[in-house]
């Protein structure tokens, strides 16, 4: 049997009448730059992270960045991140020459330990940007507390995490700023880059729409405003377009189902896994993840996830290599504290398959894969959990 790792060809297939008429559409009415479908999607997207705003932008990346600098953090602020994201988080900090500062992540949730935020925390601090990783929100309360306490901006990376909630909120909402991504592999995905930012600031969401069109600002309201050449700052061009947007209000309507499959599979891959020396997510009391990818910690990692591909199951390893180790991070970073957890995970962490088509039949055959990798003859020995404890 072949499982891959997504499979975006079956969820296109329960969607394809619906997205080519809504392309169609689109085309016919020649309306190609940001316009009827983006301003629908951001009210849309807006509602669904119950938050006041919402700006389409052009990928995830800008999405952070554009929310960062709309916060007002500049050349030499620090910003605080969790040491395992992706580096795209670090790109974001270091386009707009501030310091990204590195600090460890709890052993279970694997988002940032707000523990070790204090000790973080310099003259030069001015945010922190909690990642909701793999699908997984970040403890944002204790975050949000220290950085009231300090005067920080709180910026969510939220772009593994569309739907998901933190005792009862959406992630998105809680912070300044959220940056979320709609690239293809995405829970919500459009059919190449896209990304959105949302706020509860009418201010933040104003400057944003600036930047994201080369600072300029628009005089009037759609689909009737004017652009006034008299740049308010430098921005980017980086603007949702039409096409992303409608097919992006059709999966709209469909995400909280497929999360709550993917949150279904998890439970299913938890009964399935539940002898085998493994390390699985784990829930944090009152919260409702969406298993953006479903991450356990194996033993002699490297070597489980060749059995697998051999067997037919895609398998992904995430942030294998952590950022502040890579040269792209290292010319103007710093390291706050003890990375010990981050260290364990880049050796351990390997992604299964997930996606809301999963059938059962492929379930079991990733179980009994799995089970077969770290079977008799191999380490049987649980990967150690290190940090510190709650």
């Amino acid at each position: 049997m072949y499982v891959p790792f997504v499979d975006l060809k079956a969820q296109y297939g329960t969607l394809r009448t619906d997205v080519v008429k809504a392309m169609w559409d689109v085309l016919e009415a020649v309306d190609l730059s940001p316009g009827t479908q983006v301003r629908a999607f951001e009210a849309e997207f807006a509602a669904y992270c119950r938050v006041r705003h919402a700006v389409g932008v052009g990928s995830g990346t800008d999405a952070l960045y554009l929310a960062l600098l709309a916060c007002g953090i500049r050349p030499g602020d620090e910003v605080i991140t969790a040491a395992n994201s992706f580096i795209s988080t670090t790109e974001a900090i270091l386009r707009l020459g501030a310091v990204p500062v590195y600090v460890d992540v709890e052993p279970a949730s694997q988002t940032l330990d707000p523990r070790c935020l204090d000790a973080a925390i310099g003259n030069h601090t001015r945010a922190i940007v909690p990642v909701h990783l793999y699908g997984h929100a970040a403890d944002m309360d204790p975050i949000q507390k220290i950085a009231s306490h300090y005067g920080l901006v709180v910026v969510e990376d939220a772009r593994h995490a569309p739907g998901a909630e933190y005792h009862g909120r959406r992630v998105g909402g809680m912070g300044d700023a959220g940056a979320f991504s709609f690239s293809v592999e995405k829970n919500l995905g459009a059919y190449g880059d896209a990304g959105a930012v949302t706020t509860n600031s009418r201010a933040i969401s104003e400057e944003i729409r600036r930047l994201r069109n080369h600072g300029l600002a628009l005089c009037g309201e759609p689909p009737n405003a004017s652009v006034t050449y008299d740049p308010h700052e430098i921005g980017i061009s980086s603007a949702l377009d039409e096409l992303h947007a409608a097919v992006l209000r059709i999966k709209l309507r469909r995400l909280d189902s497929w999360n709550a499959r993917r949150r279904a599979h998890a439970q299913t891959y938890l009964r399935l896994l539940q002898e085998l020396p493994i390390v699985p997510p784990t829930e944090r009391d009152g919260d409702g993840p969406v298993y953006h990818f479903y991450v356990i910690r194996a033993p002699e990692r490297d070597r489980t996830c060749r059995t697998l591909r051999d067997r037919g199951v895609g398998v992904g390893i995430h942030n294998a290599s952590p950022v502040y180790r890579r040269l792209a991070a290292t010319r103007k970073a710093r390291v706050a504290g003890d990375l010990t957890v981050t260290e364990e995970l880049a050796t351990q962490v390997l992604s299964l398959p997930m996606y809301p088509e999963l059938e059962p039949e492929q379930l079991a055959y990733v179980a009994d894969c799995l089970r077969e990798a770290i079977g008799v003859g191999q380490t049987t020995a649980t990967p150690r959990i290190s940090g510190r404890t709650r």
